[in-house]
């Protein structure tokens, strides 16, 4: 008799969604909003996320509630608008997720490079930068073995993952909260004259801007940090019950907002302006261990690991079920959802460990790693996010549920203005990485018994040329990788 396998709970959704999201992000946003954005800038940066989320969550929540038979961001997009735009958000989303690991791995060596200066660093060009390639990619086959293993084991050992997460902000925040100086934090509240002067000092002649465009020089860091907002939706053939999707999605925003704002904008208040903006990456380090000298920044050094690590587990689990869920639909080929005796995709898991490890050995070649990898990761799910909105307004439309309909108009404006202020050209080099993916689709449909239609061969060719054009624009600079 075959054993029965227990589905993931509502905790465990929670938790998959707080994980997913919290690992590198929350930490290193200290600095980045430092660098670009006046605290009331911030704030009203976080106040725009944090509604353009809620109707992302709001819509995800409905259609997990009125459309059960779908499972994941991929579905939603198939179901609205056909197999080739199910690709797009699918192959979009699997990408992201994988990128996303590698701006993990290089934060685990920034992290490790403070703990044990000289012994390790985020350059391959150095013994050091070498040992770190070898560390990080240990922990990634490590975490690709424990999925194999058991995608339900690794739930919950997500969900308890979460807990120390929170614990270790919550007491981060704590600690900023008692060191907070009001004076501090509303000295230069909307980055006047004098702050544009310290950051252009700091950042070789670029200031702050205005108040609109600190707003923008804010959003792709904060978008990254919400990366996983999906991640129940994502899991939902895993729950032991459908219902306790959108629940999970709606909880784990809340979470999320509290845990970000407090984490990032406090240290404001906590410290001069001057050493905030100098503070080495991740700047949550420098502020804890100021705050608390001695064991602050040790302390908040093994949080961001562990943080890191249980996010970086969360990543491997999605883009592996979504590829599965893709091959379901005859998007990807049949191979990709076969399944081990743990009812784990195990040939889906090691494609995503084998690109992971070649991207993780070219991100240490590379200048600023962290920053482009988190940009890739963000603008290839936006997609993902925008397309299953969209069904949701196509949802309403036919259903005459016009609040649901405005929810998921919100959310589809939202992703479609970040896009075009602060990510469309990582979006014109995100192309290149469907490219590969358009010859695994025509397998796919050929083995479903599908032919290319002429809107997806005109699709194909059409993001194609873009995604080379984004080639000799990389090389000139117009689109800052290196």
């Amino acid at each position: 008799m075959a054993e029965k396998l227990k589905g993931v709970g509502l905790f465990g959704l929670v938790g998959l969604v707080v994980s997913s999201c919290i690992g590198s992000g929350v930490f290193a946003l200290t600095g980045q909003l430092a660098g670009a954005a006046a605290p009331g800038s911030a704030l009203i940066g976080w106040a725009l996320c944090g509604a353009g989320f809620l109707f992302l969550a709001l819509s995800l929540a409905n259609l997990g509630a009125k459309k059960p038979e779908l499972e994941g961001l991929t579905n939603y997009a198939t179901e609205g608008f056909g197999p080739f735009v199910g690709f797009i958000s699918g192959w979009g989303y699997w990408l992201s997720a994988w990128l996303g690991n590698i701006g993990f791995g290089v934060m685990v060596v920034q992290v490790l490079s403070n703990l044990f200066p000289g012994v390790f660093a985020a350059n391959i060009s150095s013994p050091a930068g070498i040992l770190s390639v070898v560390i990080v990619s240990a922990f990634l086959w490590i975490i690709t073995f424990l999925v194999i293993n058991g995608v339900e084991s690794a739930a919950f050992l997500n969900a308890v993952v979460m807990i120390v997460k929170i614990a270790s902000i919550l007491l981060f925040i704590g600690f900023c909260a008692i060191s907070f100086n009001a004076g501090v934090f509303t000295e230069d509240f909307w980055g006047t004259m004098a702050r544009n002067v310290t950051i252009m000092q700091a950042n070789d002649g670029a200031g702050l801007g205005d108040l609109s465009q600190q707003i923008i020089n804010c959003l792709i860091a904060m978008m990254w940090v919400f990366i996983g907002i999906e991640g129940a939706t994502v899991m939902s053939k895993r729950a032991a019950h459908k219902s306790d999707v959108g629940k999970a999605t709606i909880l784990g925003l809340i979470i999320l907002l509290v845990l970000y704002i407090g984490a990032s904008v406090l240290p404001y208040g906590v410290m001069p302006y001057e050493q905030l903006v100098a503070a080495e990456s991740p700047a949550t380090i420098t502020v804890f261990n100021h705050i608390a000298p001695g064991w602050g920044g040790t302390f908040i050094s093994i949080a961001i690991i562990i943080s890191v690590l249980g996010s970086w587990l969360s990543f491997t689990m999605l883009p592996a079920e979504t590829s599965s869920s893709m091959s379901d639909e005859h998007l990807l080929p049949a191979s990709w959802n076969k399944m081990n005796k743990k009812n784990a995709p195990q040939m889906a898991l090691i494609i995503v460990g084998a690109c992971t490890q070649i991207f993780l050995i070219v991100a240490f070649a590379a200048a600023d790693a962290y920053t482009f990898a988190i940009s890739m990761c963000t603008v290839t799910i936006m997609i993902s996010w925008a397309l299953a909105a969209a069904y949701q307004v196509k949802l309403g439309l036919e259903t005459k549920d016009y609040k649901n309909l405005l929810w998921g108009l919100l959310a589809v404006l939202f992703q479609v203005v970040c896009m075009a202020l602060a990510g469309w050209q990582f979006l014109i080099l995100a192309c290149l990485g469907y490219i590969p993916g358009f010859f695994f689709y025509a397998q796919a449909r050929k083995e479903g018994g599908f032919t290319l239609s002429t809107a997806e061969k005109a699709g194909i060719v059409l993001i194609s040329i873009v995604g080379i054009i984004s080639i000799p624009l990389t090389a000139i600079g117009f689109i800052p990788v290196f």
